[in-house]
């Protein structure tokens, strides 16, 4: 039995991505049916972008690929939670999680790559 995912009016869920082998969360990004239906097809990570109105995989640019080894649903059915193996860093910002400072702006995760090196603003 598949659970039906309650995308909202936007036709998109929350969905957290998290090592599945040490619990670190990783980053929340929104997800469309099309973006679930690549990942269950795929394996991998993908998302559906707001600001970009598209799909996307997490990964493409980067090579910091998510292997989704499971995907669970919180009891409304309207937030997914990716248990990943994380290639390389989570974050655009060159850390492995993109939850790395305090609100105080205290700097507690790891920074995994250089961003200037990897994304081409073109």
């Amino acid at each position: 039995m598949t659970v039906d995912v309650a995308f909202g009016e936007d036709g998109l869920v929350p969905a957290i991505a998290q090592d599945a082998d040490s619990g670190e969360v990783l980053m929340l990004a929104y997800v469309s049916p099309d973006a679930l239906d690549r990942t269950r097809e795929t394996g991998r990570a993908h998302y559906y972008s707001r600001s970009r109105d598209e799909l996307w995989e997490k990964g493409a640019t980067s090579g910091h690929v998510q292997h989704v080894r499971e995907i669970r649903v919180d009891c409304d059915a309207d937030t997914l939670l990716y248990l990943v193996d994380q290639e390389g860093g989570a974050c655009h910002t060159g850390h492995r999680s993109c939850f790395y400072r305090t609100v105080e702006g205290e700097t507690v995760g790891e920074r995994v790559f250089d961003p200037d090196e990897v994304y081409d603003d073109g």
